[in-house]
């Protein structure tokens, strides 16, 4: 079951570039960026990086990983996995799990629990986060 909304962020795609594939049967692409936003109620700053391969079906396997850091320094990472689909109009929606370490006390929450996440862009590579907890 879907817990309460723990985060909500805005990104901004900051580079991308294509992978080497094995036999190159699999487009893959590597993203990354930058965020801003809530997580736990506290204003938070991402980094973000994450592979997606295109498959067979036309949807989308991705992984990632991202660190944040509240405005006083509190520091937290994470790594997660979903699946995309193109929307229209070079738009992608993503769904998805997350997993987070933290030693700090505004974020120490975080390692007990599994974000379920929401991710949409656009075109021009802007996106919005909504993560919930899975109780």
């Amino acid at each position: 079951m879907l817990g309460d909304r723990i985060a909500e962020l805005t990104t901004t795609e900051t580079g991308r570039r294509v992978l080497a594939t094995v036999g190159g049967l699999h487009p893959a692409l590597e993203v990354s960026m930058t965020g801003t936003g809530h997580l736990l109620g506290t204003h938070v700053r991402e980094f973000i990086t994450y592979g997606s391969e295109l498959r067979p079906d036309g949807s989308l396997f991705g992984e990632g990983q991202g660190v944040g850091m509240s405005a006083t320094g509190e520091a937290y990472s994470w790594h997660g996995s979903g699946i995309g689909h193109f929307t229209g109009g070079g738009t992608v929606s993503w769904r998805g799990t997350i997993y987070f370490e933290s030693a700090a006390d505004a974020f120490l929450h975080l390692n007990d629990l599994i974000g379920v996440f929401e991710f949409d862009s656009d075109s021009r590579g802007a996106g919005t986060v909504a993560l919930y907890e899975w109780k």
